[in-house]
Parts: C-alpha cells; structure tokens; sequence
C-alpha cells in the first residue's frame, strides 16, 4: 500500500460525504474515516512488513486512548466537559484523539508523505465534530495536540539507527545511534 493509496483512500471518502446537508448525515462520514484511519495505519505497518512499526503503533495509540478516556472523566464535571448539544464527556474529543494518534504515527514512522494526507482526513474528521455540535474548536485542538505529542514519546522513524565511522588520532571505530 503505497501513500497514493492512502491519500486517495481518506481524501475520496471524506470528499464523498462532504456534500450532505444535515448533520446527521455528516455525523456517520465522519465516523467512518475515523474507524478507517486506525485500520489503513495499521494495513500500512503489515504492508511494509514493519512489526516494530507496529508495536509502536498499538502503544502510541493505547496511550493516548488511556490519557484521553482519563482526562474526559476528569473534565465530565466541570464546563469543559459539556459538549455544545447538551451531552457529557466533551473535552477532549475522542474521535480526534484516535485519528490524530494513527496521523502522528504515520508522519513520525514514514514520514510527511504518509503523514499529510492523513492529517487531512483529522482535519476532515474536526470539522464533522464541531459543525454537528458534537464539540468545540478547543475540544479537537486539545486531543489533537496530545495524541500528537504522546506519538512523539513512543513512535521512531523507520530508519532510526545510524552507524558512523570515527577515527581518532590513535584509533578507528564505529558510532552506532539508535532514537528513542
């Protein structure tokens, strides 16, 4: 699965749907790029054969679902949890959370290439949660921010490790630098 793959996929379901009138129907669009999204990003690890691409995904993703769920409990009883339609639970968005997660993911393991094109589809995805009342601008900002920076703990480029010659005035030897 190559990133035109990708790119088509997410931009051709979000362009899709765009046009539908009332928020209902934009409502479940949404909600299918955000089920999709996890699902291409974790086709794209098995595609290139990248099972430490993999673990890194499940625990970017895991973490961020714990922190989210933990900091929407916390948030449940005060103003930030109310969402504009009335219901609890809104900040931070979950649904940006987990699309953010797999975007981040993609950027920091392949590169912007792969990453860009999903940063669409969360974008896509914001703007659903918002025009429908499900959240506010601040809602989305918030969880994008965090999955985006909990990816940053857990997620390596692909080819993270560099070997490097070094010679010093009475000796050779070899430099070997893995990220973290």
């Amino acid at each position: 699965m190559n990133s035109f793959t990708i790119r088509s996929a997410l931009l051709g379901v979000a362009l899709l749907f765009t046009s539908h009138a009332n928020a209902g129907e934009r409502e479940l669009p949404g909600d299918i790029v955000t089920a999709l999204l996890p699902l291409i990003t974790l086709g794209t690890t098995y595609s290139k054969e990248d099972q430490e691409g993999r673990y890194q995904f499940y625990r970017s993703t895991g973490a961020s679902l714990v922190v989210n769920s933990l900091l929407r409990l916390g948030f449940d009883q005060t103003d930030l949890g109310e969402r504009p339609n009335g219901s609890p639970y809104g900040f931070p968005s979950g649904h940006i959370g987990f699309t953010t997660s797999s975007a981040a993911f993609l950027q920091d393991r392949y590169g912007w290439k792969y990453g860009l094109p999903a940063y669409a589809a969360v974008g896509y995805v914001a703007w659903v949660r918002v025009d429908t009342d499900h959240h506010r601008w601040r809602d989305v900002g918030a969880a994008a921010l965090l999955s985006y920076s909990l990816s940053k703990l857990f997620v390596t480029p692909e080819n993270a490790t560099q070997i490097a010659p070094i010679v010093g005035p009475d000796w050779l030897g070899l430099r070997w630098k893995r990220s973290f």
